[in-house]
């Protein structure tokens, strides 16, 4: 070892430098002792979910991020699944990127109860964005890193029904908001040679309608359904907040734990409200089906899904029967 600049040349005795030497070496061999404990707490957990499969609804916003970290942060942790024979599948979002590309063509994004009204010119838009722009962009960033990744277009993999809206100010009458569907049915068999060959699938969240027409559908909706319909052991929502917040003003008023049963009750005190609503729905339909859990996290931290899934204390939300 050099012993360093700071104290060359200078009268300080030789026992000096060696202790210096020994303090220098034992901290870097209690890096790599902690390094080694964060490994072994990871352990039961890679032993535990060896062959399962884990769906992860991937937010959009997060590949609109000008920090290169932040963008490669959550496809590190697909990859880092991958190498420990997790088969994960990758639902995406994209509601920026559709918003900016609408602004671009002269259309108005309007949302009707957290939904983005969709015309037919705009469901063109959002096909295009999230099935030719986003899915291939992720695919790519996810391979580039070493993982085995491949794109499927939504409306190959999910079918729906078109979504009608409840009018609050009319009681048993319905908001029409155009294409807009909610998912029904998954296309499963794609899905399984993918994971079958050792691809992780990547999917837009579109869908086809019952009349054979392409619809915009809620991300959220759509993971859950693909978890629910493949069997998932985890499903994996993330987001840019810390969880569930129990007041959404306090960014440190997170849920850690929540009960399927407690959801009525957060509910009605406007707990979970707006566009929380399809989330912990999907929640909870995934959970009452077999999903063992289905965690929130904060994607603007990095590795936030390998911290879920792979340490005692997690992040974010966790929601069980």
């Amino acid at each position: 070892m050099k012993t360093p600049a700071s104290v060359k040349n200078k009268n300080v005795p030789k026992s000096s430098f060696i202790c210096l030497q020994f303090l220098v070496t034992n901290e870097a061999v209690q890096d790599l002792i902690a390094k080694a404990d964060t490994l072994l707490e990871a352990l039961p957990y890679i032993q535990r979910f060896s062959g399962a499969t884990f769906v992860v609804k991937y937010g959009g916003s997060f590949m609109d991020s000008p920090d290169e970290n932040t963008r490669v942060s959550v496809a590190r942790d697909v990859v880092f699944l991958e190498a420990v024979e997790i088969d994960p599948i990758v639902v995406h979002g994209g509601g920026k990127a559709i918003t900016r590309a609408m602004e671009k063509a002269g259309l108005a994004a309007t949302f009707v109860q957290g939904q983005r009204v969709t015309d037919e010119a705009a469901v063109k838009i959002v096909d295009d964005v999230l099935s030719r722009e986003i899915n291939p962009e992720i695919v790519k960033t996810i391979n580039a890193l070493g993982g085995n990744a491949v794109g499927f277009a939504g409306p190959d993999i999910f079918r729906c029904r078109k979504l009608l809206l409840d009018d609050p100010e009319h009681p048993g009458e319905k908001i029409d908001i155009g294409f807009v569907g909610e998912v029904t049915e998954v296309n499963v068999a794609p899905l399984k040679e993918s994971i079958w060959c050792g691809f992780t699938p990547v999917i837009s969240p579109t869908a086809r309608g019952e009349d054979g027409k392409i619809y915009n559908c809620n991300a959220d909706v759509a993971a859950a359904r693909a978890a629910i319909a493949l069997k998932a052991r985890r499903l994996v929502f993330m987001s840019d907040v810390p969880g569930l917040l129990r007041d959404p003003k306090k960014p440190d008023s997170v849920i850690p734990h929540l009960k399927t049963t407690e959801v009525a009750g957060l509910k009605k005190t406007g707990v979970i409200d707006k566009g929380m609503i399809p989330k912990v729905d999907s929640a909870v339909a995934a959970i009452q089906t077999g999903v063992e859990k289905v965690s929130f996290v904060d994607g603007r931290v990095p590795h936030a899904v390998l911290l879920e899934i792979f340490t005692d204390e997690g992040n974010g939300t966790e929601i069980v029967l």
